[in-house]
């Protein structure tokens, strides 16, 4: 979704009003757990306090939008979108620049904004934060002036994310991921990556490469060196041609080695672009919507969150 905001720099705000007692509730029914756990959000929310002005069981993920943009039209102080990552990152944009906090149960398979927000994986856990929880103001980041919530990749994260079977996905969690992750990887060819950040062209080969506004990235926190609040966007390279070193570098990653950061090279500021060749799609919090050349940017202060008072 396209926006006028500019992309500048931010710092960490919280606010001193309390997060909003009335809210209206919308769920990805589409989502690995969404189905299965609106009836359960709703009643928990009404049972620790949150009154629901309405709540909306979503099948059609394309109607997401509809339903969070008719709800801050009402009025609503505070939307709670249930669903995965690609769910939050398509309704963030709907929240910029209103008068309305958002809220997230994650009900996805790698809840990387979750786990950047430090909002706990289960239900019970999720509906507390929302309950006891504070407003937190945070940065977005930006895809030729579309936000996104969390992280965008291109290389063999997308082609394992526009691919994977919805079924192997949906029962198999991130262990489906896993599966089909060495099915594409057999098939998957380096490329040359190149970023500008304002001062000079930098060229190297790249077998993935990752667009990070929060920290993690298919569940895992693969860098250590941004925030949702840092005032910056991060690309994070994973350098040469070698699949077997982009394989170590997520295994390096996964289990904190020391190690870990030793095949990637970052690049950080305002606004920098990207482009590739060959060119490549972008996986934005895990929906295919971009393509290279873009320009990724941070957007300041851009919406208010809900997040845990410790």
């Amino acid at each position: 979704m396209d926006t006028d905001c500019d992309p500048v720099c931010c710092s960490f705000v919280e606010t001193n009003r309390p997060v909003p007692r009335e809210a209206v509730l919308i769920v990805n029914a589409h989502s690995r757990k969404g189905q299965d756990l609106f009836e359960q959000a709703c009643q928990k929310l009404e049972a620790a306090g949150v009154r629901l002005i309405s709540s909306h069981a979503v099948k059609d993920p394309n109607l997401l939008d509809d339903e969070v943009r008719a709800a801050i039209r009402k009025g609503a102080p505070m939307v709670i979108v249930g669903g995965g990552d690609g769910s939050l990152s398509g309704t963030v944009d709907d929240v910029v620049d209103k008068d309305c906090v958002y809220a997230l149960l994650p009900l996805g398979t790698a809840n990387s904004f979750a786990r950047t927000l430090g909002i706990p994986l289960d239900l019970d856990g999720a509906v507390e934060v929302i309950a006891t929880g504070k407003r937190r103001r945070i940065d977005l980041g930006m895809i030729d002036g579309d936000y996104f919530a969390n992280a965008a990749a291109l290389g063999l994260s997308p082609m394992i994310g526009d691919s994977v079977p919805h079924k192997l996905k949906r029962y198999l969690g991130r262990v489906g991921y896993l599966i089909w992750a060495t099915w594409c990887f057999v098939r998957f060819r380096p490329f040359r990556l190149i970023v500008d950040d304002g001062t000079k062209e930098h060229r190297l080969w790249s077998t993935e490469v990752r667009i990070f506004n929060g920290r993690f990235h298919g569940g895992v926190e693969l860098t250590e060196n941004t925030d949702v609040d840092s005032g910056d966007i991060v690309i994070q390279a994973v350098t040469g041609r070698s699949l077997a070193r982009l394989a170590w570098d997520w295994y390096a990653k996964f289990f904190k080695l020391r190690s870990r950061d030793d095949n990637t090279v970052e690049f950080r500021g305002k606004s920098l672009r990207l482009d590739t060749r060959p060119h490549h799609r972008i996986s934005i919090d895990g929906e295919i919507l971009a393509r290279t050349p873009v320009t990724v940017a941070v957007a300041q202060k851009a919406i208010e969150v809900v997040v845990p008072t410790t």
